[in-house]
């Protein structure tokens, strides 16, 4: 064998070998554990349900179902325009499967939104006088008037809490009300350690659902029932 045909030999060989090596790192990376991505933790079936319950003894709840119920939990942000989209969707899924599912929701007040923790507040503030879903559906009725505005619309929500026949007094003090602003927060903060990214954000029977269409809440709950 000439020394031509040994390097030929022995490259063909380095070839080989190189092969071999790349082939047992490529199949390591396939077989090795990896941790969930955002898309996987947020799909409604294969999810990991969230680590504590997203329904809270203070959470507040619009239809409840009772027990052994599915339970659907919205983060919202009133001042959310997708939130918004997702009003008369969720307003529709509430009267369907009256009895069969519980509705609830949480404050997530987005900091880039102006009057979403006004809104917030003049919700729960209207919530201690009784007329929680009332205020709940006059914020997204009139979204589109107040929505994305840099001045504060405090004065207009005070406005929708004497239309309700508040009593001013107790909504001026439970608005103003160190405590209040602490219950939205603590919402706020459960969603964060939650993992919530953005709103809406919902889980059904504690598991994230990732939103692609107006149609995949009902599909989750869908699922739940069938379960």
């Amino acid at each position: 064998m000439n020394s031509s045909t040994n390097v030929k030999v022995s490259l063909a060989l380095s070839g080989v070998i190189l092969a071999v090596i790349v082939g047992f790192i490529v199949t390591a990376v396939l077989q090795a554990p990896s941790s969930p991505s955002a898309a996987d933790a947020g799909s409604a079936g294969d999810a990991v349900p969230a680590p504590v319950s997203v329904l809270q003894p203070d959470t507040h709840i619009l239809d409840d179902a009772g027990e052994g119920a599915v339970v659907v939990v919205e983060f919202l942000d009133f001042e959310c325009e997708a939130c918004g989209a997702f009003y008369p969707v969720v307003e529709d899924l509430r009267e369907e499967f009256e009895g069969d599912v519980t509705f609830a929701f949480r404050y997530f007040p987005l900091p880039g939104h102006v009057n979403s923790t006004n809104a917030a507040l003049a919700v729960e503030a209207a919530a201690q006088q009784g007329e929680l879903e009332a205020m709940y559906d006059l914020m997204y009725e009139t979204q589109a008037e107040w929505g994305e505005s840099q001045d504060s619309k405090a004065e207009l929500f005070r406005g929708y809490a004497s239309n309700l026949g508040l009593d001013l007094a107790a909504y001026d003090a439970a608005v103003a009300a160190p405590e209040t602003l602490e219950r939205v927060n603590s919402d706020f903060e459960a969603g964060v350690a939650l993992g919530v990214p953005s709103t809406p954000t919902f889980f059904v029977n504690n598991r994230p659902l990732e939103l692609r269409s107006l149609d995949d809440l009902r599909t989750a709950i869908e699922g739940e029932l069938d379960r």
